[in-house]
């Protein structure tokens, strides 16, 4: 008996064509909208567009419609996996909202394309065809929300888009894709020790991130305490350190209650507080700064912005950044 797939497109570049002129635009009809028919033999589906955008339009507010529309159609209707068709730019940020505020045991499978439908070697109906594929296995089910393109499935926590061109982009520095896609089966080799979910109900809170350099000036986290953010996340040097000029910011902002999250801007290792000098990941560990385990800026943003929205009690975001 087939498995019922939910098939939702957002837009971007699997959804789009080139111009004459060499531009890639949004078509103002989902070419992807006629393939489904390739997908008849693996399941039966179920196809909606939930918006069509490119994935840099796309903000926390869609990926709270896309997290609700799951939700209720699962709770409508009985549905095997979800599949969700985006762009590349936003994609590892929208699975890993998905991650967070989804609680489901079947699987949710994002894809993707780097070339669009009228490209030569375009890649987005032979990745849509790998994700439902995925999404229909069984041994998808338990292990969060994936990520299936090119041949390999990540997970959402892990994943990252690591080259603005090649079909290969997306990765999982330090751990690896956690399956293999081959002709004729998926192939997992590992699975997710823990998830975390949180429950919201909107997105009333404002997070903003900053990257950290050589030289950065305070009155960059003075303006982050001037327009009100609910809480930062800073990209640090190294293991989580900042230059002294900016210690005092930080600290400014933790008095007044405003959360600091810390990563690295290095794509391999773990932010640490391990140097005690001034700006030291210690020192500022010491001040109430929040180290944000084994995730990139971008996903601790979309954490602590999850964490602060959460619904009843407030959460220990020390404990839910571990």
């Amino acid at each position: 008996m087939k498995k019922t797939i939910l098939l939702i497109h957002t837009g971007g570049t699997i959804s789009m064509a080139m111009s004459d002129e060499g531009a890639v635009m949004p078509n103002k009809e989902n070419p992807l909208m006629k393939e489904s028919s390739k997908l008849d033999a693996l399941a039966t589906i179920i196809e909606m567009e939930a918006f069509n955008l490119p994935s840099p339009h796309i903000t926390q507010k869609e990926m709270l419609k896309l997290r609700n529309l799951i939700i209720k159609k699962v709770a409508e209707e009985k549905i095997d996996g979800v599949v969700i068709t985006h762009g590349t730019d936003t994609l590892e940020e929208t699975a890993y909202f998905l991650e967070l505020t989804t609680d489901l045991s079947i699987p949710i499978v994002l894809t993707g394309a780097m070339r669009s439908s009228n490209e030569l070697g375009a890649d987005g109906v032979y990745n849509l065809v790998e994700a439902v594929r995925v999404a229909v296995d069984e041994e998808a089910r338990k292990k969060g929300v994936l990520v299936a393109m090119n041949d390999e499935v990540h997970l959402a926590i892990n994943t990252t888009k690591t080259s603005t061109s090649s079909v290969n982009t997306f990765q999982s520095p330090q751990y690896g894709p956690i399956g293999l896609i081959t002709k004729s089966r998926i192939l997992f080799h590992h699975a997710p020790i823990r998830r975390q979910y949180v429950d919201i109900d909107g997105l009333s809170k404002r997070v903003a991130m900053l990257k950290v350099y050589a030289g950065m000036e305070v009155d960059l986290l003075d303006v982050v305490l001037a327009c009100k953010y609910d809480g930062v996340v800073l990209e640090g040097l190294g293991q989580g350190n900042v230059p002294p000029s900016v210690v005092k910011g930080i600290e400014s902002l933790i008095e007044r209650g405003i959360p600091v999250i810390l990563v690295s801007r290095c794509f391999n290792g773990i932010a640490e507080g391990v140097y005690g000098y001034d700006g030291g990941g210690k020192m500022l560990e010491d001040l109430g700064a929040i180290f944000a385990t084994g995730i990139n800026g971008q996903k601790a943003r979309l954490k602590l912005l999850i964490g602060l929205n959460k619904v009843g009690a407030p959460i220990d975001l020390k404990e839910f950044f571990m």
